[in-house]
């Protein structure tokens, strides 16, 4: 860390707050009310900011949810906290039923999870969280513990995932690729039959404006697609799943996250090359699966009729993380994230999560449109990987300006920056001392 600028003495104690409220000794939630369990790629971006406070709480942190691990290799999107009221959260553990309808799948017996996942963050963050005290990680044995179970993930992703047959990790419902609610799951998402309304009882309004939330139909089809998979027995090959989609996010992330355990490999004595050819395969099949040079981005893909799905989504900027895209792929990225669609630098100062030109675009709701900072992180990374280092630190100023005046929102208005969502959201508060760091501010 360097001591170049202090911060605000103010705002990183607010930051610290936040975390340490959220603290549950083991995890971090990711809000005490709406969200009050553990998620997976939450936990692996308040890993990446808690470094910088504890690197030995941001190891228990990944720890944590590495335990809940399946034996099939899958990571959980929620690992839940037993001692919190099931009301309190929906889907609740009695609706997933991990240890009993996930038991084929390696669910483990004595901790309670759902059965989906999310993006693969964890190995990017298991390497940055290694890097804050390398000698207290070796003391630790972090590395040598998280390695082998991050192989296992990703081989699950890459292998029982691949249902397209075409070398990329496939989603099977819309909360795995991280973005819920995004306009890119409509066409698929249309053709689901939603449960009986009535069947099931939302916690979330209660926490937040329903004109910022997925509606009550958006949310029936959901659950019929993780009640579908639960009792399928959570089986990936051969299951017919009606949402089937290889998504450019989820993709991106995993690459990043192949060549960050290729690192972990060689500094715990393993052979990084199998990383390397993983990662070079999946940026091939990525590139000849998703890019569109007509739209300037990735798309999404429908892998049931396999179609390109025409609708301009921020995860498809995220292949910037990939270091070795194409030069002129890297460069219409970055003209199309600063572009009308994105606006980045001139319309709006964050990247939106949908095209703001789109005809679902709305600035409040949930993932059609709000800048969330995970995203505008992750593709100030990319930006500066690619040779933009000043569109990197005015993204990375203008992320942490705006995280700290919305009071650690969960997302934002694009335009205005007004807070949507909870605050005090904890991988706001995380990437916010992230950034801070990376800006050279002193805490």
């Amino acid at each position: 860390m360097t001591s170049a600028r202090p911060a605000s003495a103010t705002w990183v104690s607010d930051a610290r707050r936040v975390l340490d409220e959220n603290w549950t000794g083991s995890s971090t939630v990711p809000s005490r009310s709406l969200y009050p369990h553990q998620w997976s790629w939450d936990s692996a971006f308040i890993a990446i900011g808690s470094r910088h406070l504890s690197a030995r709480r941001a190891q228990r942190e990944l720890e944590t949810l590495l335990a809940a691990q399946w034996g099939d290799g899958r990571i959980p999107h929620i690992v839940f906290n037993l001692s919190v009221p099931q009301g309190a959260y929906f889907p609740s553990p009695d609706f997933w039923r991990s240890s009993t309808a996930g038991a084929s799948a390696g669910a483990p017996a004595g901790i309670e999870t759902s059965g989906i996942v999310q993006p693969p963050v964890h190995a990017l963050a298991a390497l940055l969280v290694h890097q804050a005290d390398p000698a207290a990680s070796a003391r630790h044995g972090f590395l040598a513990r998280t390695y082998p179970r991050l192989t296992a993930w990703h081989r699950y992703l890459t292998g029982a995932r691949d249902l397209g047959g075409h070398g990329l990790v496939s989603v099977v419902h819309p909360w795995e690729p991280g973005m819920d609610n995004s306009p890119c799951w409509d066409a698929p998402l249309a053709r689901v039959e939603p449960v009986e309304p009535g069947t099931f009882q939302r916690a979330d309004l209660g926490h937040g404006t329903a004109a910022d939330r997925p509606t009550d139909l958006d949310y029936g089809r959901y659950v019929r697609l993780a009640a579908d998979y639960r009792d399928g027995g959570y089986r990936d090959a051969g299951a017919g799943h009606t949402f089937v989609v290889e998504d450019p996010g989820v993709n991106a992330l995993l690459i990043a996250s192949e060549h960050a355990l290729a690192e972990i490999a060689a500094l715990t004595g393993a052979d990084p090359s199998p990383h390397r050819a993983r990662a070079a395969r999946l940026t091939a099949a990525l590139t000849a699966r998703l890019w569109d040079p007509a739209a300037g981005l990735f798309l999404s893909r429908d892998v049931r009729g396999d179609v390109l799905i025409p609708e301009l989504s921020a995860a498809g900027l995220l292949p910037l993380l990939v270091p070795d895209l194409p030069r002129e792929t890297a460069a219409t990225l970055v003209r199309t994230a600063c572009g009308a669609h994105f606006g980045l630098g001139s319309s709006v100062r964050l990247v939106p999560s949908y095209d703001l030109q789109g005809p679902a675009f709305d600035p409040s709701r949930y993932w059609r449109g709000p800048a969330w900072l995970n995203v505008n992180w992750l593709l100030e990374r990319g930006l500066r990987l690619h040779g933009e280092a000043s569109r990197a630190d005015a993204l990375r100023t203008a992320a942490l300006e705006t995280a700290v005046s919305s009071g650690f929102a969960e997302y934002v208005d694009p335009h205005t920056g007004q807070p949507r969502g909870i605050r005090d959201f904890s991988w706001t508060a995380a990437l916010a001392l992230d950034l801070a760091v990376a800006a050279g501010h002193a805490f």
